[in-house]
Formats: structure tokens, C-alpha cells, sequence
């Protein structure tokens, strides 16, 4: 941005900027602008040897910009010139760019410091671990938030939500019951035939049936369900009320005072705690059929004896560790994904981040407490 010329320059006047010398002053006159930017740094170079002992004068500068204070200063000195300043007969204006440029190029440039990688590492991690301590601590007092809930409302039947309930349940339970059906079926009949041809080595294949059941029963129903409705369920959520955070729905909730964790949070994760142990037991079934095939088609097993060796190989108590471990994971995939849907903060790029965030956080939770209740009841016999 230009100024207007000085009082030596007529206004309309575009000459090029110069620097002479005249006995011990140098005599700045002419427009120091971007236009003859190039002239006046080439002038500028040459005549800063000299420039250090003499005195300015700038009773003949016409237009200036900060290009050409820069000029002046790197012709100068930042010191130099603020230190004329003082005693230069300038527009206000003009006094205030040189010094403004002045100023902001005498300031020290910032040195690069050098890190250490191993220290970079180290505070990478502790950048990693401090964020994962914080989602930890959000997550746990959503969770105290929406067990308090819950446990005020249940008493109290005139608060519950009935409808989002029964929409939520059929969206989490009815619609996702065929894709939870037939990947457990494929996922049963590749374990039938990983086990008849392990097990053909060693004259064992009517074990297969013991480790299709054992495994579906205690593992692969429960743990397939849990990622299939984490991986559709669980971004819906986060989707929905993130949309409705953008569009403010939230803020509209809470001004006719209704509380969005009673409206929104309760009822999904009661239809999640409803509908996930029936999709674990659909699931069960589904693997044990998809196994029966197999094990009739390649190994010459009928489902009658397939049917046989379960009742008498495998106790009861294995379809109870599994089934029981469902509310739980459904709880933690509901709380996760409402969470998430919380955490937006007001764009579609946002919805899109905490969507993606919300599935990985629920599959890792549900594998992490999966392993953990594995070592457990194998330490407990269970």
C-alpha cells in the first residue's frame, strides 16, 4: 500500500526513487515504491558502504510503500533510521511505515534449534499417550453420565423413550441380521475346512466339529457381531448426532429442556444391549450350520452327528462366556459412537473424522476386552 507523496512531491507524480550523497547527507527523493524496486536495490547496494556515516534527508521523497522502507532500512540500518526519524520532517503517515518496517526487521530471526530424533521420539509418544489418557478419562465419564441416566430414568416409566428405542432396535438388530448371518456362515465353513486340513494329518478329523462349535460358542459369534455393528452401527450413531450437532439440533434440545443423553444416548444403547446378543446367538447357529456343511460335504459327517458331538463334547457353560460377553460389548460400541457424534465440531469434515475415529475406537475396544476376558476365564476354568 502506497502513501501519498510528501509535500516536495506534486501530487500525480510518479518519479523513480533515488539515493545521492551531498557532502555528509544523503538525500533520499523520488518514489521509493515496488514499481522501481529492482533500481533501487541495485543503487541501494552500492551506496551502503558509504551510507553508514551520513546523514538522511528525505525532504525530497515522493510516494513510498513498504518495499521501499525496507530498502531504506537495508540501506541504513534499522537503528540508524529510526534514530532519523526523530529528526526528519516526514508525513505522519510515511513516518509510521518506515517505522513499522523498521522495527519488524530489526526484530532477531529465530534460530533453528536442533532436536535430537531420540528425544523427538520420546516426546512423540508422550504427545500419543497423553491424548490416548484423555479419551480414556472423556470415555469414562461419558459412560458415569450415561449410567446415571439410565439408572434415573428406569424407575420412571413415563420418561422412557419408547419409539427411538424401537427404531434404533430395528435399525441395529432386524437390518443388520443378514450381512451378521452370512459372514458368520462363511466365516464357519472356513474354520471347518482350516481344521479338516490340519487335522487330516493326524487321523483327527472329527475334531473338526469340537473346534467349529468351541470356537463360534465362546469366540467368533460374539466377537464377528460385535465388529460387524461396530463398523455400521456405531459410525451411524456418531453420523446422526453429528449431523445434528451441525445443524444445531443439540443447542435446540437443550433450550427446550430436554437432555440430549436421555433423548439420544439411552435409548441406542439400550437397542444396542438388546439387539447385539441376538445377533451373537444368530451369529452362533449361523457358524455352526456354515461348519455342519462343510464338515457333511468334505468329511462325510452327517448333521445329525454333528448335532451328536456338540451335545456331548460341549458344555453348556461355553454358549454362556460367549453370549454374556455381548451387553458388555454392545454398551461400550454404543457409549463410543454417541461420543463421537458429541465430539463433532460443527463440519463435514468433522462428522467424517469422528466417524472414522468411532469405528476404530470400538473395534479396538471390543478386541482388547475380548482378549482380555479370554485370559480371564481361562485362569477362572470357565
Amino acid at each position: 500500500m502506497a502513501n501519498e507523496p510528501g509535500l516536495s512531491q506534486p501530487l500525480g507524480a510518479h518519479t523513480p526513487g533515488n539515493a545521492e550523497f551531498g557532502g555528509h547527507t544523503l538525500k533520499f527523493s523520488g518514489d521509493w515504491t515496488l514499481s522501481h524496486y529492482s533500481v533501487l536495490n541495485r543503487q541501494t547496494t552500492a551506496l551502503k558502504p558509504r551510507a553508514a556515516a551520513c546523514n538522511p534527508d528525505f525532504s525530497g521523497l515522493g510516494r513510498l510503500d513498504t518495499a521501499g522502507a525496507s530498502l531504506m532500512v537495508k540501506l541504513l540500518g534499522s537503528d540508524a533510521l529510526i534514530s532519523a526519524l526523530q529528526r526528519a520532517e516526514l508525513p505522519d503517515e510515511q513516518r509510521a511505515l518506515i517505522q513499522a518496517v523498521a522495527e519488524a526487521m530489526n526484530q532477531p530471526s529465530a534460530a533453528v534449534a536442533t532436536v535430537n530424533p531420540v528425544v523427538a521420539f520420546l516426546a512423540e509418544i508422550g504427545k500419543k499417550v497423553t491424548t490416548l489418557g484423555q479419551l480414556v478419562w472423556l470415555l469414562a465419564g461419558f459412560i458415569g453420565q450415561t449410567l446415571g441416566t439410565l439408572f434415573y430414568i428406569l424407575p420412571r416409566p413415563t420418561r422412557w423413550r419408547i419409539t427411538p428405542f424401537v427404531a434404533a432396535l430395528h435399525d441395529t438388530g432386524l437390518n443388520a441380521l443378514p450381512i451378521v448371518a452370512l459372514l458368520t456362515f462363511l466365516v464357519g465353513a472356513v474354520v471347518a475346512f482350516l481344521g479338516a486340513t490340519v487335522l487330516e494329518d493326524f487321523g483327527a478329523t472329527i475334531y473338526t466339529v469340537d473346534l467349529v462349535a468351541f470356537s463360534f460358542l465362546r469366540e467368533f459369534g460374539v466377537l464377528l457381531a460385535a465388529i460387524l455393528l461396530a463398523g455400521r452401527t456405531a459410525s451411524a450413531f456418531t453420523a446422526q448426532i453429528g449431523a445434528m450437532k451441525v445443524n444445531e439440533e443439540l443447542d435446540a434440545i437443550r433450550t427446550l429442556g430436554l437432555n440430549p443423553v436421555e433423548l439420544l444416548v439411552v435409548p441406542r444403547v439400550l437397542a444396542m444391549m438388546f439387539s447385539l446378543p441376538i445377533l451373537t446367538f444368530i451369529g452362533m447357529i449361523s457358524g455352526m450350520v456354515g461348519g455342519a456343511v462343510v464338515c457333511a460335504v468334505a468329511l462325510d459327517i452327517p448333521p445329525s452327528q454333528f448335532i451328536a458331538i456338540v451335545e456331548r463334547d460341549i458344555a453348556l457353560k461355553h454358549f454362556l462366556v460367549g453370549l454374556g460377553k455381548a451387553p458388555v460389548f454392545a454398551f461400550l460400541i454404543a457409549v463410543i459412537g454417541c461420543l463421537e457424534g458429541f465430539k463433532v465440531a460443527g463440519s463435514a469434515q468433522s462428522v467424517g473424522e469422528h466417524t472414522t475415529s468411532s469405528v476404530v475406537q470400538s473395534i479396538f475396544m471390543v478386541i482388547l476386552l475380548d482378549s482380555v476376558a479370554a485370559l480371564f476365564f481361562m485362569e477362572m476354568g470357565w
